[in-house]
């Protein structure tokens, strides 16, 4: 127990309290909050068999190539009644006449046009907005034009989640595996987000959802009046929306693969940053409680590894910090792995923890960037 004494006796005790501190708190977030997503049983859930009728909605601005390759593929579901309507945001690209050639062949298109660009705000929030008031159904599923259903269950999938008293379910948005580090990281970092957004949720406090793949009841969009609380941000159609009106007796997730949504993921390093950067800025509108939530896990990433650099430099006893490191690892693979069976994701466990070091520093380096953003456009 020499390594014990030499801790009791150093100098640098303080410090030490405190990285024991936050590996506490690191995990605590692993096993009380994370864990739901990694061991949550899909078999136990209740399920909607009533198959309600669907409303899903795509808005889409100069995305001829994309809706080409897959909007088949969310017209040719299997399910008995819904209807795809597409939000042509003033494009000036052959959008409009590839939507009316193919609602000649699919009679449950629907095409919305907007002709002049009459969004006086930047971002989606408008079309979609457009979109969302022209369905038909109470139940609307949003998904972007760049994305597609895994298989032609995606609609039923995500729909049986509606049971009870259910108006909002979180589905997941991958992205397909391409070669490249770059995919492999992008894969990763939107892993651990979905671990996040739905183990709060199971956890009962559910704070965001992705635009590619989100569902939510027409009903409960019009009686909040829709956007118009966040109108004036660009971004946010997905997260602010939720963020405002997510409850935890009012939302689900539905993980199963069949219910996800794949695109492709950005192909250099810098469209990637910005397209996150832009994801983060909203995130200083979260309600109070989910930003100390949040922040706290996200700081206690940081001082542990920054702790644990400093106090092997100070010459501190490598046992204790060796002990420290493996017990938050071993941890961490665990959740991860586990995280990845259920939400089907492969190819990046073994280099988890190197991507997790990378992202706390890009993570960092885009909070601070997008504090002085700029309004972009969608």
């Amino acid at each position: 127990m020499d390594w014990l004494q030499s801790v009791l006796y150093s100098q640098w005790w303080p410090l030490i309290v405190v990285l024991l501190a936050v590996l506490l708190i690191q995990l605590i977030y692993y096993w009380l909050i994370f864990s739901r997503l990694a061991f949550y049983n899909v078999a136990k859930r209740p399920v909607n068999d009533k198959k309600d009728p669907v409303s899903v909605i795509i808005c889409a601005k100069n995305e001829y190539h994309n809706l080409v390759r897959f909007l088949p593929k969310m017209l040719e579901q299997d399910y008995p009644e819904y209807e795809v309507v597409v939000v042509n945001d003033a494009s000036d690209d052959d959008t409009f006449y590839l939507l009316r050639e193919l609602c000649d062949k699919y009679p449950h298109l629907k095409l919305v046009n907007i002709t002049q660009n009459l969004n006086f705000f930047t971002g989606k929030k408008f079309p979609l907005s457009i979109g969302i008031k022209s369905a038909k159904y109470d139940i609307v599923l949003l998904t972007d034009a760049d994305c597609y259903p895994s298989g032609t269950g995606w609609i039923e999938s995500m729909q049986s989640a509606f049971t009870g008293k259910t108006e909002i379910v979180l589905g997941y948005g991958a992205y397909a595996p391409q070669p490249g580090l770059l995919n492999l990281l992008i894969r990763f970092d939107t892993l651990m987000v979905a671990v996040q957004y739905m183990s709060l949720s199971l956890a009962g406090m559910p704070y965001m959802g992705v635009g590619r793949n989100l569902a939510y009841r027409k009903s409960l969009f019009f009686n909040i009046g829709g956007f118009v609380n966040h109108y004036k941000i660009s971004s946010g159609d997905d997260d602010l929306f939720i963020n405002q009106v997510a409850r935890g007796n009012n939302t689900r997730i539905q993980p199963l693969i069949a219910a996800h949504t794949y695109s492709r993921s950005k192909q250099t390093f810098g469209s990637w940053f910005r397209q996150k950067k832009r994801h983060l800025t909203t995130g200083r509108f979260y309600r109070m409680s989910h930003k100390i939530v949040l922040g706290l896990f996200s700081l206690s990433q940081f001082v542990f590894f920054a702790l644990l650099v400093a106090l092997a430099i100070l010459g501190v006893d490598w046992m204790l910090l060796t002990g420290v490191f493996i017990v938050r690892l071993i941890s961490q693979l665990i959740i991860i792995k586990k995280s990845m069976i259920r939400l089907s994701e492969k190819h990046f466990f073994l280099l988890s923890p190197l991507f997790e070091i990378g992202l706390i520093f890009i993570n960092l380096i885009m909070g601070i960037s997008g504090l002085f953003s700029k309004k972009t456009q969608w």
